[in-house]
């Protein structure tokens, strides 16, 4: 059977500025950036709204006010196009949406008629002798013909088969395509690939910041060569979606897997992953960045669990982890990036939690040789701290003269031989509330491109990489504690 590819001409719209969104699966169409696109509400007529809903294939769908189909799903001869650009587009009565995805966004070819699809013979050619005598016919009707029910019951029953085989291509399609769609509905699959809980909370955390991916500033090929070329999303840089992109990136995040990988599994070629992960990296870095993590003291202290009843004035709790790199070869940089304490090349870097367990602050990564005390001078947390607010560290985060607040940290022995019963209880209160930042960390490099050494090819990225997976922690996880779940 034929497929007849229907044109759609649509003229551009000028009210660009509503927000809604096409609920026919498999469409990512979006009235905030695409001014060509109109959206058209669901029909009153309760038995047109069933074909509507029988059509885009959603079982259990409720319709609302606010559900919109766009104006692609329909044939060109369906839309009633206004006198002028800022007119509204409208659609014929009875009309309901035929083009999409699984479609191709094309109608079969009409059937035609059984004189046109049988060839009949050529009465010109066939033999004029009268037949033998000799030869015994058995009785037949040659005047009875089929009954009409039979032939609709027939036509129906290759209509539901050639329906199931496409419903099939289509699965087959997608199982052997490595996109998000495959593995939404298994949230285990998507806590693999992406760290997000569930499939629910990657698509509210999508739902936040696809309204900033229209202006998104992709890294090209001209970009690499040492010239600034920013080229905007409208431009098809790549064959993904934008959703896609981002799940390549979260998979690259997560699973810390080579290029040549990723590059296979979403069929693409292995310098346009280099530049995905490279323009997501600096998105996410922008657009998470600009959100206010820091809270102000009332906020803490009114998300303050039960367990920090005794250091009900802890602001932030500090701790620094290190991340393994690639052992440069010129000496001097060797020196600058040795860490003393983890015995190899790291990058270093400050992190701050409520004490509810919130990230509320990130430094930058600095070398590895620097010291806590001198990465807490330059990070910049001092100014945000006020004498009312106290910090909780660990024992070896010697920083009260650097701070302008109280230091909750374990007392030290002091070249005594033990230490007396009010502070050894003070020490393990200290240390149970302080681990929590620990299982912090360990949730941040759950990201396994920081469980091994990091490359210095990626050291003008590394740095965005490393906040954006902090910063994540705060919309991938529940609280790192199910009591806490209440002030959180």
């Amino acid at each position: 059977m034929t497929s007849k590819r229907m044109k759609v001409s649509f003229q551009r719209r000028e009210d660009s500025t509503s927000s809604h969104h096409c609920c026919v699966p498999q469409c990512t169409a979006s009235a905030k950036f695409n001014t060509f696109l109109s959206f058209h509400t669901f029909p009153k007529d309760k038995e047109i709204q069933k074909r509507w809903v029988v059509n885009i294939r959603r079982d259990h769908f409720t319709v609302t006010n606010q559900t919109r189909v766009c104006s692609r799903h329909f044939q060109s001869t369906d839309l009633i196009e206004p006198q002028t650009p800022a007119g509204r587009r409208r659609l014929k009565n009875g009309t309901v949406p035929l083009l999409f995805h699984w479609n191709n966004f094309s109608l079969p070819a009409p059937r035609t008629g059984v004189w046109e699809r049988v060839e009949r013979p050529n009465t010109d050619t066939l033999h004029t002798e009268a037949p033998s005598m000799d030869v015994e016919y058995s009785d037949h009707d040659y005047c009875s013909s089929a009954e009409p029910a039979a032939l609709d019951l027939s036509l129906d029953h290759n209509e539901d088969q050639i329906a199931r085989l496409q419903k099939q291509i289509e699965e087959i399609t997608i199982s052997t395509k490595f996109c998000l769609e495959r593995f939404a509905a298994s949230d285990d699959d998507i806590r693999f690939y992406t760290r997000f809980a569930t499939h629910a909370h990657l698509m509210a955390f999508w739902r936040q910041i696809e309204p900033a991916t229209g202006k998104i500033v992709r890294v090209t090929r001209a970009r690499t060569e040492a010239r600034t070329d920013e080229v905007p999303h409208a431009v098809n840089a790549t064959s993904l979606q934008p959703i896609d992109e981002f799940f390549l990136f979260m998979t690259y995040l997560s699973l810390g897997l080579v290029q040549k990988d990723l590059a296979h599994r979403f069929r693409i070629h292995q310098s346009t992953v280099s530049r995905i992960i490279n323009t997501w990296a600096n998105f996410l870095y922008t657009v998470l960045g600009a959100v206010g993590i820091w809270m102000d003291e009332e906020t803490v202290k009114a998300h303050m669990p039960d367990v920090f009843q005794s250091y009900s004035d802890t602001q932030v709790i500090l701790d620094c982890t290190e991340l393994r790199c690639q052992t440069p070869h010129s000496l001097l940089l060797q020196s600058e990036v040795f860490s003393n304490y983890k015995s190899h090349c790291t990058f270093k870097g400050l992190i701050g939690m409520a004490p509810h367990g919130a990230v509320t602050f990130v430094s930058s990564l600095y070398e590895g040789a620097i010291s806590d005390r001198e990465i807490l001078k330059q990070s910049g947390i001092v100014s945000l701290l006020k004498p009312t607010m106290a910090v909780m560290v660990d024992k070896g985060f010697l920083v009260e003269d650097c701070v302008p607040c109280k230091v909750h940290i374990p007392t030290f022995l002091s070249k005594r031989a033990q230490l007396s019963g009010p502070e050894v209880r003070k020490t393990q209160s200290i240390a149970r509330l302080r681990v929590h930042v620990e299982r912090l960390i360990r949730r941040v490099k759950e990201h396994k491109i920081f469980s091994t050494a990091i490359p210095l090819s990626l050291t003008g990225s590394i740095n965005q990489l490393y906040t954006v997976a902090c910063l994540l922690v705060n919309y991938q996880n529940g609280p790192l504690v199910k009591a806490w779940a209440s002030n959180c």
